[in-house]
Order: structure tokens, then sequence, then C-alpha cells
């Protein structure tokens, strides 16, 4: 029997738009294929301890969230790090996105350093990009490309640094930055997007691949996942696409 380790990181405070519903869409594709899950809850001041961790879910907060946790996100960030450097799988949603990087410089010109957890950078501004978001990705071992359908609000322009590849290609919405057509980051087995919506629960190809990287490295023996009859994912997923697109 195979069994999944789910932490969620600050799951009280980094919750916007419903960002819990990704971990909902890991647990249920895990169980629907016999796959058991272990679920933490990791709140301030409790220990992430990476050795028990399959999948790290870091979702969005506000500012104000953002400075309630930072002093302990930072102690808990040298084994983060680690997690990360030994291809541990971390999906990180907005705010979660940015606490990754290097530093977020806010609109009036003050610098908040991070632990630089993937090599990226934020800069605040006064005007949000906000609305319906959709991009392609491209799954790296089928070779397929998908439509991924979200919802972003952020006034932080994200830029990419060495090493970081783009989760996708924004075909509507602003994505990073609203001005190189980028969406998210890839490091290493590191998923980061601007959507909420929630992510997983309207793409489900995105949601089994974060599983079965999960399970690769867990379980390197373990055969594919098995596939799932998604037609009602899909037909919600092209629905909100052709909305969207026109």
């Amino acid at each position: 029997m195979y069994s999944i380790c789910i932490c969620h990181l600050y799951p009280d405070l980094l919750n916007m738009y419903g960002d819990r519903g990704n971990v909902i869409a890991l647990q249920k594709r895990c169980l629907w294929r016999g796959i058991d899950i272990v679920l933490y809850d990791i709140a301030l001041y409790q220990l992430f301890n990476p050795d028990e961790c399959d999948i790290l879910f870091i979702g969005g907060g506000q500012d104000f969230e953002q400075e309630i946790i930072m002093s302990d996100y930072m102690e808990k960030s040298t084994d983060i790090k680690s997690y990360i450097e030994t291809d541990g799988t971390v999906l990180a949603i907005c705010g979660g996105y940015q606490m990754l990087g290097n530093y977020y410089k806010t609109g009036d010109g003050k610098t908040i350093e991070l632990p630089g957890l993937i090599n990226i950078e934020t800069v605040g501004t006064k005007n949000r990009l906000i609305g319906n978001l959709v991009f392609e990705w491209e799954n790296d071992v089928t070779g397929q490309t998908h439509r991924m359908v979200g919802f972003e609000n952020h006034s932080g322009l994200t830029y990419l640094g060495e090493g970081v590849q783009p989760l996708g290609k924004v075909l509507k919405g602003f994505g990073n930055n609203g001005q190189d057509g980028l969406e998210g980051a890839r490091y290493k087995n590191v998923f980061c997007s601007y959507a909420h919506g929630s992510l997983l629960p309207k793409n489900p190809q995105l949601a089994d691949y974060i599983i079965a990287c999960a399970m690769k490295r867990k379980y390197p023996d373990a055969p594919d996942l098995i596939e799932l009859d998604n037609q009602y994912e899909m037909q919600a997923n092209q629905s909100m696409i052709k909305r969207i697109l026109g």
C-alpha cells in the first residue's frame, strides 16, 4: 500500500480564495487511486519535518498575514530549502509563491529580505493585476500541452532568475508581471502559480503531475498512476476557458 504525506503550511493564515481546495484535490485524486493520505496542518511554531513530507503546499495570503508568519517562516526556511534541494514536491500559490524568492520590494521602496528558496524576485506596485487567467502548461513527460485556468489578484510583479523556468505561457491575463507573457515558476519539483480558483480542481492534469512527482521520489519503482475518469473536470475546465477566451 502506498502512502503520501501532504504538509499544509499555515492553513489558517494562507488560504486566499479557497486555496485549501488544492489540498482537497490532491487528497481525493490519491484516494481514488488507493493511495493513502496523511495530512499535516503546520501552524505557527509547529515543526516542519522534511523527512515526513511528500507534498508541501503554501497558499496565498495578504500582507498582514504574511507579516504574522514571517519570523517563523524564516526559521523553517532551512528545512524547506533542504526539502526542495532533495527534490521534494512543493505547490505554492500567489503570496506563497512570492515568499519562496530572494526578496519582495514594496511599492514605497522598502526591501523585505526572503530566504531565496528559489531564484525569483518580486516588486510591489500600486496597481493590482486581477482577473481570470488562462495559460499553457507543457507536461514534460508526455510532451502534451494543456490549457490551465484560474483567477489572479496580486500587486506584486515577479521575475524569474537563472535556473528557474516558467510554469507556463499566458494566453489571457497577466501572469507573473503582465510584461513577459510568463506565468508561474518551476524549479526542480517546485510548482508556483498566481492562479487561485482553486488551481488543481480546475486543472486535473497538473494535479496528477504533482502527485506523480511525489510518488516517484518516495517510491521509485512504483507503477505509473492509474488513469482516472476526468470527463466532468475537463468539461468544467473547457467551459471556463471557452468563456474567458471566447
